[in-house]
């Protein structure tokens, strides 16, 4: 069985910022990630030959973290715009912003990027976590891609860090035999979550020339009215030379709310398209291709405004990601960061790279 220092689930932004941290101060890490990528909510389809991004709709330097991470990525991101609009009343209002940055070959190149080097096990999911006598948690770990046949189905370590959102979180550690105690597990089961729909939609070369002249020249369009229909984004606008316009739809988490556990999911994306369709252009509801993804947990509702919860009963173990820290991707780099100055406190007290992170991973 693989023995490790610290286990990270999840390779999310926060996951993978720790892990970076961690195996740079010389510790021995693995990531046990179920998918089959990296970047969790920044993420990128495949669809044909384009590349489309149904997540994490841009970067913005709202914060330090985020503004070191924009400029250690470098040429791998891209301005996109520094205007976003909203549709109100049957009319469009410019929103300045902040520059808001893009990857031009996907947003989950962010998380490609915070991956590099790191130990990352695909196509597993934990099924169980539980302490040992030894001083080692021990984890039993589901197949979920069959693609990865090497990859084993355990591994223990001396501490882990449970970087997955807080519905799935709970899942592990409310089950008695992780003996969590109960106070940090009742944090956790108070949090909840808003769902998305992303639909993704590409249309024929003919449709280049509405959306040139569109007036005003947007490229992301929120709809604060409504109950069904929250963001358009024009994901072509990303892309260097692109074929054929493709465009991404989220909805409202009240919209979402309804389509949580049916399988069909072509029924909600028409009706999202429609809306779209009777606000934008008229021919939003007639794509050449759509396909429809469920973001189960896109945002928690209302974090629990510390950097991360922590325990060492029975053995070390850091909670992180958006439900610790505000939803923002500074909040998440910030809770990643310091989960691994906490698992470093409770082990070796290492030098960890702090604030040199951005600097090593740029070099890379």
């Amino acid at each position: 069985m693989t023995q490790v220092d610290i286990i990270v689930i999840g390779a999310g932004i926060a996951g993978l910022i720790c892990a970076q941290q961690l195996r740079r101060g010389g510790y021995s890490v693995v990531v046990v990630e179920k998918s089959r990528g990296v970047g969790g909510r920044a993420a990128t389809r495949r669809v044909g030959g384009d590349r489309v991004d149904h997540g994490l709709r841009y970067l913005q330097p709202t914060g330090e973290t985020v503004g070191k991470l924009i400029t250690a990525m470098g040429s791998d991101l891209q301005l996109w715009t520094d205007t976003i609009y909203q549709f109100r009343s049957g009319e469009f209002h410019p929103s300045p912003m902040q520059r808001l940055y893009i990857c031009p070959q996907g947003m989950n190149g962010v998380g490609k990027f915070l991956a590099a080097d790191l130990d990352i096990w695909f196509g597993r999911r934990v099924e169980s976590i539980t302490p040992q006598d030894n001083g080692c948690w021990f984890l039993d770990l589901a197949i979920t891609a069959d693609n990865y046949p090497e990859t084993p189905q355990n591994i223990a370590a001396k501490a882990v860090v449970v970087a997955i959102p807080a519905p799935q979180a709970l899942i592990l550690l409310e089950s008695p035999a992780a003996q969590i105690p109960a106070a940090l597990v009742a944090q956790i089961r108070s949090l909840n979550y808003n769902p998305s729909l992303a639909v993704m939609a590409g249309y024929g070369e003919d449709k280049w020339a509405a959306l040139e002249n569109r007036n005003p020249l947007w490229k992301g369009v929120e709809f604060p009215e409504g109950d069904r229909l929250e963001w358009v984004s024009l994901d072509s606008s990303r892309r260097q030379n692109p074929k054929t316009p493709i465009l991404v739809f989220h909805s409202t988490p009240e919209f979402a709310r309804q389509y949580l556990d049916v399988t069909d999911l072509e029924t909600p994306g028409r009706i999202l398209l429609q809306t779209a369709s009777d606000r934008l252009f008229s021919w939003l509801n007639s794509p050449e291709w759509m396909q429809v993804h469920r973001w189960r947990y896109a945002f928690c509702q209302e974090s629990l405004s510390t950097p991360c919860i922590t325990t060492i009963t029975p053995l070390p173990l850091v909670g992180a990601g958006d439900w610790c820290s505000p939803k923002s991707i500074n909040g998440v780099l910030e809770s990643g960061m310091a989960a691994a100055d906490w698992v470093n406190s409770q082990l070796q007290k290492r030098r960890l790279p702090g604030e040199q992170i951005w600097q090593l991973l740029a070099a890379d």
